[in-house]
């Protein structure tokens, strides 16, 4: 072997020396020494080998580290600067690539921090044909920490008291530092009572007593709990709240069903729709709460198992339901608030929460009420009396009409059959005429036995509001109202002489009456027919 400035050479066993650039040497060898090389090319101009004493370094290492890769040796090396996502490392003669997220087991904020440090790494990509060696320092820092981790864990026992310092808060939980491991507080194993996340209880560094109450050395949890260093609050809730005791609590809760109310810390009881009011169809329980009132309730019953307990705010006062017949007797009359209007009739209330029906039917003795709007108003007051009572059904019948009497005994005197009232018109239908009478009564003129061609001449010449004379036939209690009879006009016939169609301009309307009503007298008929014949106009 023989120096110069620039090369080294080297007696390789053939007939020339091969030659190596100096620069690949960090410490220039002496004469005799023997090194590794790897022969570049055969021949330069001279009749030189050309050699490299690093690529033979190279090869000699990336054997060793396709080894360290397969049996999962660690390897260890230096960072020597900073790249995008990460870090090149030098591991012996192979710059290897150390990805940000795989320096260590915490996030860093200082990579320039680490350039200039040697480290241990294990290899966790290796591609021969790109020679691209990937290391990882994470996974050997955390492989160590689950071993310490495992140590400590393996010493614990479920039930042990320790004292710890809350490290991280999540919505499901917080992490407790224990000194060394880190355990799991989950929310619902902070409190007894509910909470609906950890910081209400919790604080970051807050010191905290937890007990261990489960724990698994392989995979290194920790399960831990405060709650369970008090007492079970529903140990004793069925002597404490017994059946009938009255409570007081907060709302904590609310469904459509009902809400819940913390009676302690762990205790919750349900006051269910159904038992919010004696009398009121509540539909969702916001009409009378919110979250956070303050209500006072009654014990229905308790279920330790279940860890149920039943609640109910109209026990707290009487049903006005248990004494309605005696409060509304039969035949009473009392005022009432109209409060809803239906089709079929009108509901009233006589007190809060007491409501009773006055059908379309009891409205009035005279009126056929087509809708109670035709009479009522909503917030109106009125008087009714009590036609039906039931307590086990909870309903009441009231009447309006009832309040006075009944009318028709004398109404009947005053509409005798032959008798000529004044009539307006109200409605001019195919059925027959309506007129308004005296004493709010409705009176009609039948027209079933007009002929179909004859009726639209007489709705075209009977107006509502006009008024007319018209012959009481008989009275129709039943259907509230008066048959009436009167002269009605007959459609001219075109084809008859001009005097001819003026003898037939008016046709009598005589309806027959129902066998069980009123008849007209036959000397009453005769007295009209006679009067038609004497009719100039006839």
């Amino acid at each position: 072997m023989n120096l110069t400035d620039r090369e080294v050479f080297i007696d390789i066993g053939f007939k020339s020396e091969g030659l190596v650039h100096r620069s690949e040497f960090t410490t220039v060898p002496e004469i005799g020494d023997n090194i590794e090389v790897l022969i570049v090319s055969f021949e330069n101009r001279k009749g030189q080998f050309i050699l490299s004493k690093e690529k033979a370094d190279f090869l000699k290492r990336w054997n060793e580290l396709r080894e360290f890769y397969e049996t999962g040796k660690t390897v260890f090396g230096k960072i020597v600067r900073r790249i995008k996502g990460g870090m090149v490392v030098d591991i012996d003669s192979v710059l290897a690539f150390l990805p940000g997220s795989q320096i260590d087991v915490r996030p860093v904020t200082d990579f320039d921090d680490h350039v200039g440090k040697e480290y241990e790494f294990k290899i966790v990509k290796f591609n021969e044909l790109r020679k691209n060696v990937v290391l990882s320092r994470k996974i050997l820092l955390e492989s160590d920490i689950k071993e310490k981790r495992r140590e400590i864990i393996s010493q614990l026992e479920v039930g042990m008291v320790l004292e710890g310092t809350v490290k991280n808060i999540t919505d499901f939980g917080a992490f407790v530092d224990l000194g060394g491991i880190d355990g799991l507080l989950h929310l619902t194993d902070i409190s007894w009572g509910r909470i609906n996340h950890p910081s209400e209880e919790l604080a970051i560094d807050q010191q905290v007593t937890v007990k261990v109450i489960d724990f698994d050395v392989e995979k290194a949890h920790v399960s831990l709990g405060m709650k369970q260093l008090q007492p079970q609050p529903w140990e004793n809730a069925e002597e404490k709240y017994a059946v009938g005791t009255e409570i007081t609590g907060t709302i904590v809760n609310m469904m459509k069903y009902g809400v819940f109310v913390e009676l302690e810390k762990g205790i919750e009881g349900l006051i269910h729709i159904s038992e919010m009011s004696w009398t009121r169809h509540i539909r969702h329980p916001n009409e009378l709460f919110k979250l956070g009132d303050t209500v006072n309730a009654k014990v229905l019953s308790v279920d330790p198992e279940e860890k149920k307990i039943s609640l109910g705010i109209k026990q707290l006062t009487t049903n006005p339901w248990d004494d309605i017949e005696k409060k509304y007797p039969i035949d009473s009359i009392h005022t009432g608030t109209v409060r809803n209007l239906t089709q079929f009739g009108a509901f009233v209330e006589l007190e809060e929460g007491i409501d009773g029906l006055v059908h379309v039917s009891d409205m009035s003795w005279v009126k056929n009420v087509r809708h109670p709007r035709d009479l009522l108003a909503k917030g109106q007051e009125i008087q009714v009396k009590i036609l039906d009572v039931s307590r086990e059904n909870r309903r009441l019948s009231l009447g309006i009409k009832q309040v006075q009497s009944d009318p028709w005994p004398e109404l009947k005197t005053i509409f005798t059959a032959g008798t000529i009232v004044k009539g307006k018109v109200i409605l001019v239908l195919d059925k027959g005429i309506i007129f308004q009478l005296d004493h709010d009564l409705e009176g009609i003129v039948p027209l079933k036995r007009i002929a179909k061609h004859e009726r639209q001449k007489i709705k075209n010449t009977y107006k509502p509001g006009e008024e007319y004379e018209v012959t009481v036939q008989e009275v129709d209690q039943e259907y509230k109202k008066v048959i009436l009879m009167m002269d009605l006009p007959k459609s001219d016939d075109d084809d008859a002489p001009r005097r001819e169609r003026s003898k037939t301009k008016k046709i009598k309307i005589v309806n027959e009456p129902a066998s069980d009503k009123l008849e007209i007298p036959q000397d009453i008929l005769d007295k009209l027919s006679a009067a038609d014949e004497t009719d100039p106009e006839a």
